[in-house]
């Protein structure tokens, strides 16, 4: 009988670059990096390249840290301990220690991975899958691998398919009829189109496989190349181009959709307003992202927790939640809520309104308040009879309101008033 050919995935290492702080989330990555953020209730960002690593069949998972990397550390080490190293799985967490040298913390998304080859290559990955560890998404990369092969690629580039003049802020690849990569323009001010779709570009999702030694070579070479900025996206990827053969793989083609999943769901949250909106967006009938697709779960901490409690049923202090995504350990009393997500932990109390609000964990909220358009940071207390949403030059001068007119709340605004 004719052995069945094993996944690629099996032999893989998904390698999440997860250090970047994500300044334009403004307060809310002040003690956490972006990565850490927490996104739909449960979850974390980086969980979501971590799960599709974990459900394309992935066991060897590694995650380089740098900027105030505690919260996420402590999140990874909670809710992804459970790979064993007897079934050949591993994980690993990699903050920037100083290992090449005593004053060199990781320079760039290149330097993270060089600075730990001794690492990999004792793991003995065949192909690696670098990752960044801060969108939100679900992709099979078994497909970007079975690709990587089979085109007989150096790199193979994870891409979206964009409108032409939305991919200013991406690198962009400029390709051949056969999606070869023949220029990366970093951000630029005209992209190129795809061939035969002059309205389209294709932008580079930060996902890139290598064959292992390969990279590893890559890596030595470029550390040792003066100028460099030690930059998969500035300095690896476009002497590759240059020097090698570079393939682009359309996001499209490996994105997984459950039933109710009509789009390639793919997710840069790093604005408040983005961030906001990716999570009301949770709160849609069919929303575009399905979290409930138990054939590709999304993988996180899970925190032992009692239900979510709704109580009071007096006329103007009536517990309840419409269109609302509400976590475990959460008491609705006599609040109500419309259109909202509400992360575990959260106490709202009688005679509050919430309205397309994103409340973290361990928020209290006290009577009589009114929030609409907001995201409130984790653990703080908003005090009795708040109201914002509703005066849009009061907002600006307490809180971070942004164009869109999105409030972020932290501890530090509320004790200023």
């Amino acid at each position: 009988m004719e052995r069945r050919m094993q996944p690629l995935a099996r032999d893989a290492m998904a390698y999440v670059l997860a250090g970047g702080r994500g300044s334009r989330l403004k307060e809310l990555t002040d003690i956490r990096a972006k990565p850490a953020v927490y996104f739909g209730g449960k979850t974390r960002i980086i969980d979501f390249a971590l799960s599709n690593a974990l459900n394309s069949g992935v066991r060897r998972l590694a995650v380089a840290t740098q900027y105030k990397a505690h919260s996420l550390i402590r999140h990874l080490q909670g809710g992804w301990n459970f790979l064993r190293p007897e079934r050949n799985e591993s994980f690993d967490i990699l903050p920037a220690s100083q290992r090449v040298s005593e004053t060199q913390w990781y320079e760039g998304t290149a330097d993270a991975v060089f600075q730990n080859i001794d690492i990999i290559e004792d793991h003995g990955p065949e192909y690696m899958i670098i990752l960044a560890g801060d969108h939100v998404y679900k992709m099979d990369y078994e497909v970007m691998l079975r690709q990587h092969v089979d085109s007989g690629a150096d790199v193979t580039v994870g891409c979206l398919e964009v409108p032409r003049m939305e991919a200013v802020a991406f690198g962009v690849m400029h390709v051949d009829a056969e999606d070869r990569i023949t220029a990366f323009v970093e951000k630029p001010a005209d992209p190129p189109a795809i061939p035969g779709m002059p309205n389209t570009a294709l932008a580079s999702m930060g996902i890139y496989v290598f064959k292992t030694s390969f990279l590893m070579d890559e890596l030595r070479r470029d550390a040792h190349t003066p100028g460099s900025r030690r930059d998969f996206g500035s300095d690896i990827i476009p002497h590759i181009v240059k020097h090698g053969k570079a393939v682009a793989h359309r996001f499209s083609t490996s994105c997984v959709r459950s039933a109710h999943e009509t789009v390639s769901y793919w997710r840069d949250v790093g604005t408040v307003d983005a961030y906001w909106e990716a999570n009301i967006d949770l709160t849609d009938v069919q929303p575009e992202l399905d979290l409930y697709d138990t054939d590709w779960p999304i993988w996180t901490y899970a925190e032992i927790k009692p239900p979510a409690k709704f109580v009071h049923d007096d006329d103007g202090r009536r517990g309840m939640a419409v269109s609302s995504l509400v976590s475990g350990d959460c008491i609705i009393s006599g609040a109500a809520l419309r259109r909202s997500l509400i992360c575990t932990g959260a106490r709202i109390n009688s005679y509050s309104t919430l309205e397309e609000a994103v409340i973290l964990p361990d928020v209290t909220i006290g009577r009589n308040v009114r929030l609409s358009r907001v995201v409130v940071d984790r653990g703080v207390l908003v005090p009795e009879g708040l109201i914002v949403g509703e005066d849009p030059e009061l907002d600006a001068r307490r809180f971070r309101r942004t164009d869109r007119g999105v409030c972020l709340i932290t501890q530090s605004m509320i004790d200023r008033l």
